[in-house]
């Protein structure tokens, strides 16, 4: 059974900072880009920021330079880092996996960040 499972929204104030991590249980985590999505209300969820098998790193215009994605391989677990948090990144926040080649992809459940003085 696979399992993607987020932590760490909450939430920070305006230029404050997060650490979401995504656990991963029944997939061979090194084969499987990881990605981070986001969703606002009202707003159809786009991609964050992304991780590929080789560690090749892409991010949204909108997090450069305050975001950082990276992958622990030997815990199976993938990592937001967020800084200077905006009011604007405030989302529910989802843990992708996907591998192409087999056409799997799985989601987390998702994880609440508001950012709000």
């Amino acid at each position: 059974q696979v399992q993607l499972v987020e932590s760490g929204g909450g939430l920070v104030q305006p230029g404050g900072s997060l650490r979401l991590s995504c656990a991963t249980s029944g997939i061979t985590f090194s084969r499987f880009r990881m990605g981070w999505y986001r969703q606002a209300p009202g707003k159809q969820r786009e991609l964050v920021a992304s991780i590929t098998t080789t560690g090749a790193t892409n991010y949204a215009d909108s997090v450069k330079g305050r975001f950082t994605v990276s992958r622990e391989i030997a815990k199976n677990t993938v990592y937001l880092q967020m800084n200077s948090l905006k009011p604007e990144d405030t989302a529910v926040y989802y843990c992708n996996a996907a591998r192409i080649v087999s056409l799997n992809e799985y989601w987390g459940q998702g994880t609440q960040v508001t950012v709000s003085s």
